[in-house]
């Protein structure tokens, strides 16, 4: 069967196609750009700001670099000085040359958070019509990441000052933290070390169930940092208290592998402290060799006789005479006493747990381990991946944000370009949809500089491949 006289890699022709496409749409935006500028013009208080000519400049975006001239203007500042500032870059809320779009910041800061930066430049560069290098796509990653810490910062302080502005209601909070060690690089590796823990904490309200055994944790929030343990449980309650209405919390529990710094979280008698089941049952078959001793001990575990688990426990390592096993068992019976107002778990208490909302469960808890891989380790473990303090936790908060679907919403309003309200809908009514097959009254369509690149042999070269069918 021949399908065309003419044999075309159709790849080759999707590229052209974009190429050229992107071209277009790079002349319309910069013909929106320089339309919004002159409408600024028109619209400034001509008494406080005189126009002194125009500049050139350039903005880095999903279809490539656009190139666009802007007024500039002259003002007297409240020192009685001369000034001078650009209002489209106020009013698109940038400043200087080669500054990054909201849409493509975006897609580096996603793919970033997917996979290292080099390749995550080199998928950006391949989708879009703008070549991104992976240092560009670290200093995104760097500028997005240290305006989350701000936030989170001023979230802290608000929930010090019990004003947190979470609206999610919620009697019950389950909060679940571990660490994870990571390599560290340069000055940061000179003054902490190889390694340093990085802090891990999430916390969500329930589970709703999604299947025949399948469950998924609800309104859940997390945070991450290197911080000392005072400023992490700090950001941790920012985070917290920046999604929920923490006045009508009642009850919270917290499940962890019994490390001191989780422990700070235990501020007062609504804190129920729980020993991460995973960690207590590996340390049973760590420091207990014998299997008929480590079923004993796992038995009274479950029989909530704590007691008499930690008297057991001391007979066995007195009785043997192998150095190493009395030492395996005074370890087990240390990390058991440390840490036994969690070892049985909260469910099996009998503590007046209030009700859950209709549709949620409250499941046992043990979730941390998996998830301090999702968000943390499959980015930042493995590989030879080494980090800086602040590189680490900058990527850190926006993985966080990724983790529990709330990175979009925070890009979305960290750099938001609004144009006023009356000109976006001139703008945006030609490149609607819906006009697209239309010919709207004598053709202008809103631009008076967004021309069509006459550059489109390509395109009737592709149209006179006329297809022969022979079967």
């Amino acid at each position: 069967m021949i399908i065309t006289e003419i044999q075309v890699k159709f790849k080759e022709i999707e590229r052209t196609v974009q190429r050229e496409c992107f071209e277009i749409g790079r002349e319309a935006l910069r013909g929106v750009l320089e339309e919004w500028d002159r409408y600024i013009m028109h619209s400034r208080e001509k008494e406080t700001y005189r126009h002194v000519g125009t500049k050139p400049t350039t903005i880095k975006t999903v279809i490539g670099e656009v190139q666009y001239s802007r007024v500039q203007y002259e003002y007297i500042d409240d020192d009685g000085g001369k000034s001078y500032v650009f209002l489209l870059d106020e009013a698109m809320g940038i400043s200087g040359s080669g500054h990054f779009s909201d849409l493509l910041v975006d897609m580096i800061v996603q793919s970033s958070c997917a996979s290292p930066y080099r390749e995550a430049a080199r998928t950006v560069s391949d989708m879009t019509g703008q070549t991104i290098s992976h240092t560009a796509a670290w200093s995104v990653v760097q500028t997005v990441g240290k305006q989350v810490d701000e936030q989170e910062r001023c979230a802290a302080g608000l929930a010090a000052e019990d004003k947190g502005a979470g609206t999610i209601e919620a009697r019950v909070l389950f909060e679940e933290q571990d660490g994870i060690s990571l390599s560290l690089q340069g000055k940061s590796r000179k003054e902490h070390g190889e390694r340093k823990e990085m802090k891990v904490a999430i916390a969500y309200d329930g589970a709703e169930k999604k299947g025949k055994s399948r469950y998924i944790l609800t309104n859940k929030v997390a945070s991450a940092s290197f911080e000392e343990v005072a400023n992490f449980a700090r950001r941790k309650e920012g985070v917290i208290a920046g999604v929920y209405n923490v006045d009508e919390i009642e009850m919270r529990f917290l499940n962890g592998d019994g490390a001191s710094w989780i422990k700070h979280a235990l501020v007062d008698e609504t804190v129920h402290f729980q020993l991460d089941t995973f960690h207590r049952n590996e340390a049973v078959t760590t420091y207990v060799g014998d299997p008929d001793t480590r079923k004993r001990i796992m038995k009274l575990l479950y029989s909530k006789d704590i007691d008499l688990l930690l008297h057991v426990i001391e007979v066995e390592a007195a009785s043997t005479e192998d150095e190493k096993q009395r030492e395996n068992y005074m370890k087990l019976h240390a990390y058991f006493k440390n840490n036994r107002d969690g070892l049985v778990s909260y469910h099996r208490r009998g503590l007046d747990i209030p009700e859950p909302p209709e549709g949620k469960v409250y499941r046992r808890m043990g979730a941390m381990e998996s998830n301090i891989f999702t968000i943390i380790g499959n980015r930042m473990k493995g590989g030879r991946a080494n980090w800086s303090i602040d590189g680490g936790e900058n990527l850190a908060r926006l993985l966080c944000l990724k983790f529990t679907g709330r990175l979009r919403g925070i890009l979305d309003n960290l750099s938001a370009t609004v144009l006023p309200e009356r000109y976006a809908e001139e703008i945006m009514a030609p490149m609607s949809a819906a006009k697209t097959p239309q010919h709207e009254g004598k053709g202008y369509n809103g631009f008076h500089q967004a021309l069509i690149p006459s550059t489109q042999k390509w395109l009737k070269d592709i149209a006179a491949i006329k297809p022969v069918f022979s079967f």
